[in-house]
């Protein structure tokens, strides 16, 4: 199965962190909050404009933002 993007995953759909894109403040951010390559991440719950996205990742909740969550590309299980 391909990587897709974090984005793209359902809520209550899993996946492992296989790659993070980008450079600067917003990747900076990204790896601050854990997610890093290799990780397993939970799609909690999509707002109805798709901004934020909650995900459970390392046993604790997160929101990210679409511009993030485009950033991060996953292997769905």
């Amino acid at each position: 199965m391909g990587s897709k993007i974090l984005r793209e995953l359902k809520p209550g759909r899993k996946g492992r962190i296989v790659k993070i894109l980008g450079a600067g403040p917003i990747q900076r951010r990204i790896l601050d909050m854990g997610l890093v390559k290799g990780t397993e991440i939970e799609v909690e719950r999509v707002a109805p404009l798709g901004d934020p996205l909650e995900v459970k990742i390392k046993g604790y909740h997160l929101s990210l933002r679409k511009e993030e969550a485009a950033r991060i590309f996953v292997e769905a299980e």
